[in-house]
């Protein structure tokens, strides 16, 4: 029997925090992180080298406080504090199933998270740990979707892979739109000419300037993640040019 194959060497995963909810109102549904273990677990036979990105949206959404007395600055280390408990709760999930990791934060936290430091996170992954980077950049102003391109480039990752509650990019909101197309490849230049909300204008042009593809796919549809890894031509790949 051939052996299974993926075009990537190393992956950067990013997930929402939404996604982290499952049925609850607020914070973590464990059947969620379980799900996502169960489909690292299923591209583990790939031997790919997995860097993780999660936002903190289940438990903080300063975008949505606009008449909070709390300001934007203060707002957004409370979002990146909330990443942590996120990355957190992942790798306890992801050491039950076998998983060595390391939480690398932007922020001190040393009780529960390492430094991320660029070199010392690469050797992590050399020896086949999950690593997951939280804290976002550790700079306000910034989302978590920027800060997956950051480390996405940094640590040279072939792809950054968004998981979103929808199987691609689609020219309109297809919840609210069914004639809506949806696009098997795209460009950055036209995600950013049409306003397609793929990721963050800064994320998507750190990854436009230097040449790292994105693929948006579904999240919650059991085997997607082999799928993408094995080059099945499901969700939307965003390319430099097509």
């Amino acid at each position: 029997m051939t052996a299974p194959s993926t075009p990537y060497r190393r992956i950067l995963l990013k997930l929402s925090g939404e996604a982290l909810l499952g049925g609850k109102d607020f914070g973590i549904d464990d059947a969620v992180l379980e799900y996502i273990c169960s489909e690292i677990e299923s591209v583990r036979d790939l031997g790919v080298e997995i860097v993780i990105v999660i936002g903190a949206g289940n438990i903080w959404r300063g975008a949505d406080r606009t008449d909070s007395p709390i300001d934007r600055v203060s707002s957004d280390y409370i979002g990146m504090l909330g990443t942590i408990m996120n990355s957190v709760a992942l790798q306890a999930s992801l050491e039950k199933h076998g998983f060595e990791s390391r939480v690398c934060s932007t922020i001190d936290v040393p009780a529960v998270a390492e430094p991320y430091i660029k070199r010392r996170a690469a050797q992590h992954l050399q020896k086949g740990r999950i690593v997951v980077c939280a804290g976002g950049t550790g700079n306000p102003f910034f989302t978590t979707d920027s800060a997956a391109a950051l480390r996405g480039l940094e640590l040279a990752c072939d792809i950054v892979l968004k998981a979103t509650n929808v199987d691609g990019v689609y020219d309109a909101d297809p919840r609210t739109h069914p004639e809506a197309t949806k696009y098997q490849t795209v460009t950055f230049a036209e995600v950013l000419q049409k306003g397609l909300r793929v990721m963050d204008a800064t994320a998507i042009a750190q990854c436009r300037d230097h040449g790292l593809p994105i693929t948006v796919f579904k999240l919650m549809e059991a085997g997607n993640l082999r799928r993408v890894l094995t080059g099945e031509p499901i969700g939307t790949t965003i390319v430099k040019q097509r």
